[in-house]
């Protein structure tokens, strides 16, 4: 039997052959109209699927309370303090007081599962994705990233396509001036934008890291928000809030207007069980989908 390989884990290298999140599909209302009619799903489940397939998103208010949150905070303020976790500095200016994010923080602070793989985030993962959801990625943060507005489908790309999604926690109420969550609703149905995309080649990346990112695939972002109309818009969160959006969604961290606020979050990405997780930037298969286990402890 012959065997079929790719290139490399490239985009442009993998077939447009699906099966794609039912979500996504060119018949997702009448699904759900089917689902509601045969009450497979309520209809608070069918309205955040509409508005997944319209805007990209759901905003689930509430979802966990301070009880489960505040504990796990203070566990990984502990790992802080105590070093087992090294935070940089990562000042956004003069008098900055919080640092920078780290980089799956459940492998030292197992507490932080009780969050990302909380029951009551996982039903709605599953509706959304229509699979198992396992914990590929997360980012704790004290302050606002200032990201740059970008898809996370050229970081974290599966096979098929759309079945990755991320979940963002809020772990105290968000003031506007901290520089909450930006995202354009609607924008997980722009074509995805891919590294062949923007002439970002693999011995290019392997030469230039993220500076060929920042060059090409950002100013690509920008130009289709330009064209796009889309307002944006900001997550206004209260504690215990979260809120999941799709793989194609264009979002980033808006402008810390004041820099004493704090902004403490955790971020989660998600995929489907059965999808391939690949890093199309660098052509490589994700590390992270061998080690994302979550130990209760800590």
């Amino acid at each position: 039997m012959q065997t079929w390989r790719l290139p490399s884990l490239r985009a442009e290298h993998f077939p447009s052959s699906g099966p794609y999140p039912w979500l996504d599909r060119p018949d997702a209302l009448e699904n759900i109209a089917t689902r509601l009619a045969a009450s497979a799903i309520t209809e608070e489940e069918a309205e955040q699927c509409r508005h997944w397939v319209q805007d990209g998103y759901v905003i689930l208010r509430g979802l966990l309370d301070a009880a489960t949150l505040e504990p796990v905070w203070r566990a990984y303020q502990e790992a802080v303090d105590r070093g087992r976790i090294v935070l940089e500095l990562e000042a956004a200016g003069p008098g900055d007081p919080y640092p920078g994010r780290y980089l799956n923080p459940h492998r030292k602070v197992g507490a932080f599962c009780r969050v990302a793989k909380s029951a009551a985030l996982f039903r709605w993962l599953r509706l959304l994705l229509e699979r198992e959801p396992k914990v590929l990625q997360t980012i704790a943060s004290h302050k606002g990233s200032q990201q740059p507005e970008h898809s996370d489908s050229i970081h974290m790309t599966t096979y098929p396509l759309g079945y990755l999604a991320a979940a963002w926690f809020a772990f105290e109420d968000i003031h506007p001036d901290s520089g909450p969550l930006v995202y354009y609703p609607g924008s997980h149905r722009w074509p995805y934008v891919f590294s062949h995309d923007v002439a970002i080649s693999e011995d290019e990346f392997k030469r230039e890291g993220y500076k060929s990112y920042q060059v090409k695939y950002e100013p690509k972002i920008r130009e289709f928000i330009a064209n796009s109309g889309i307002e944006p818009a900001h997550f206004a969160a209260c504690q215990g809030d979260v809120l999941i959006w799709h793989a194609n969604l264009v979002h980033g961290g808006s402008k810390r207007n004041d820099l004493s606020h704090s902004r403490k979050a955790l971020v989660t990405h998600y995929f489907g069980q059965g999808a391939f997780v690949y890093h199309d930037l660098a052509a490589t298969r994700s590390k992270h989908q061998y080690v994302s286990t979550c130990l209760l402890r800590g």
